[in-house]
């Protein structure tokens, strides 16, 4: 489990938001925010506005709500990717089904957001670890450019499972569509030397190339598709019709669609926040991300969130606040209102260039080395990795969220027990293991859990604690128990610990709770006073609590 605060900031100062630099960066992303936003409807298979209404909703309720000044919240590659997979698993095949369920899934997303956010666990909401999620975007990466090239030329493969897709893809070397993989492969070659110039806008630049060689050379006449109309007419928004059991598998799709998007989200903004010294909170950025599901939901959009790649790039233009993200939005919309026809004769290899040029950072491998000079984290990477190649996006993500949690009830299920003695003659007691020179406390054994107690592992290290009691050489009269990892207790806890107060007493000795939090302490103190006898509960120092054992001793 993540023990990240519900805020980041670092010592230095932010600089001060500069007007003229915001106006710049927000002409700037704007030519990267649309192409993105239409080409990630194509992988998410919904229509080329459900990117748009994503990319609006996002921009809007983050820069109304949110509290990072880089953050970009619009439709991302994984969220479309995923979504993709849901949909496609539950709609078999019926297409109007795969609309409806899209939405809800959207709308459901958004509200867990909103959940989370109101029950302020923006602390406790990154259960993806690290390599798992850098190993999953990876396979993601593969995943996504494949089908994409698929698309290009023309050839249409349904299986998930990438290790024959690969092959499929290149049986049907013949029947590929050269022309579309020509236009491609130009596009890509244009995007990438834009990218050296920060301030050019490639993606917008591209389809704007795309769409004059489409008109001069009739691409469509070589089998080359064009994106179709783009339909920004509004509905009247409204919750879909779904049976009550589809809600319920659309719940446990969206708790894995929250899982990815938060961690793919804060970890942009948690970054860009400890490199610049800004102050956020992860509360409040998850319902600025719940509103943007939402809203973007009942308008028929995409699951939105904060990737990378377009933060990046609005801090890379040189943004200084929010304001960059309210003028890129100003800027798109100008462009749907004004030249939204022509978007719509875009061939779709330039919508597919746009994406792997954008998941082409997805798969360098420098960030992954890192995680093979440990063993388990190698091992969680090739995991990831391999379950999104070989069972595709959907049970992929399942399994990396699995794992993910798996490893944080090991962790934090561990009967893991310290004994502590003092260094020196001073006030610090340490880890007698790691610290031989230690001296231990006669006649007094202190012992602190290495993870907070809960109901999976509080009774093993309780009977830990007693079993080093009974065997101690020579014997204790008091325990001190420092329960400074624990700041509340779990039913399961507090049985546990009620148990283990009549075990002590029952041998004759005191037992002292040492670094008591006011909330266990609270609840403690509600168990009948005579099963709290010869039980001290305190809020001491472990050094407050030894000495409270000596003169008791003593006395």
């Amino acid at each position: 489990m993540s023990t990240e605060p519900s805020s980041v900031a670092v010592s230095s100062r932010p600089e001060a938001p500069n007007r003229w630099q915001d106006l710049l960066a927000g002409l700037s992303i704007a030519g990267l925010l649309l192409p993105e936003a239409v080409a990630y409807s194509s992988i998410a298979a919904l229509p080329p506005q459900a990117g748009v209404i994503a990319l609006f909703a996002g921009l809007l309720c983050y820069a109304l709500m949110g509290t990072s000044r880089f953050a970009i919240v619009s439709a991302t590659s994984s969220s479309a990717a995923v979504l993709a997979a849901a949909t496609a698993s539950l709609a078999g095949g019926d297409a109007s089904l795969r609309l409806t369920l899209a939405v809800a899934l959207v709308l459901v997303t958004g509200a867990l957001f909103l959940i989370a956010g109101l029950l302020k666990l923006g602390s406790v909401t990154s259960f993806i670890a690290k390599p798992v999620l850098r190993g999953f975007a990876f396979g993601l990466a593969v995943t996504i450019i494949l089908k994409q090239v698929a698309n290009v030329v023309d050839v249409h493969l349904t299986d998930i499972n990438l290790i024959r897709f690969l092959p499929q893809l290149l049986e049907q070397w013949p029947q590929w569509n050269r022309v579309g993989a020509l236009v491609a492969a130009v596009a890509l070659l244009v995007l990438m030397l834009c990218a050296r110039f920060r301030r050019v806008p490639g993606g917008l630049l591209v389809v704007a190339l795309g769409i004059v060689a489409s008109h001069w050379l009739n691409l469509p006449a070589y089998g080359v598709q064009l994106i179709g109309v783009i339909d920004l007419s509004l509905e009247m928004p409204r919750l879909p019709l779904l049976p009550f059991a589809d809600w319920l598998r659309l719940g446990e799709l969206a708790f894995a669609m929250v899982m990815i998007l938060y961690a793919e989200s804060y970890g942009s903004i948690s970054s860009f926040a400890l490199k610049h010294g800004d102050r956020v909170s992860s509360n409040r950025d998850l319902l600025a991300l719940g509103a943007s599901n939402l809203l973007s939901g009942l308008f028929h959009g995409m699951p939105a969130g904060a990737g990378y790649s377009a933060t990046s790039a609005n801090e890379a233009a040189g943004a200084t606040s929010k304001l960059a993200g309210i003028v890129a939005a100003a800027v798109v919309l100008l462009i749907v209102l004004t030249v939204l026809p022509y978007i719509a004769l875009t061939p779709e290899p330039v919508l597919a260039a746009i994406v792997i040029h954008a998941l082409g950072r997805g798969l360098s491998l420098q960030p992954l080395g890192r995680y093979f000079i440990w063993r388990r984290d190698r091992v969680l990477v090739i995991c990831a990795v391999a379950a999104v190649l070989v069972l595709g996006v959907l049970d992929g993500l399942l399994v990396a969220v699995a794992i993910s949690v798996v490893l944080m009830l090991k962790q934090m299920s561990s009967a893991d027990i310290q004994v502590l003695g003092q260094m020196g003659s001073g006030h610090d007691y340490v880890d007698v293991q790691r610290h031989p020179d230690a001296r231990q406390i006669p006649d007094v054994l202190i012992v602190r859990p290495g993870e907070a107690l809960f109901f999976a592992n509080v009774e093993r290290i309780l009977g830990g604690a007693l079993r080093l009691a009974r065997h101690a050489s020579p014997p204790v009269h008091t325990i001190i128990l420092s329960l400074e990892e624990s700041p509340d207790l779990d039913g399961t806890s507090i049985e546990a610990l009620e148990a283990f107060f009549l075990q002590v007493r029952a041998e004759d000795k005191l037992l002292i709770l040492a670094r008591l939090k006011h909330e266990a302490q609270s609840v403690l103190l509600k168990l009948p006073e005579q099963e709290r006898e010869q039980v001290v509960f305190s809020d001491l120092s472990v050094d407050g609590a030894v000495q409270v054992a000596l003169k008791s001793h003593t006395v």
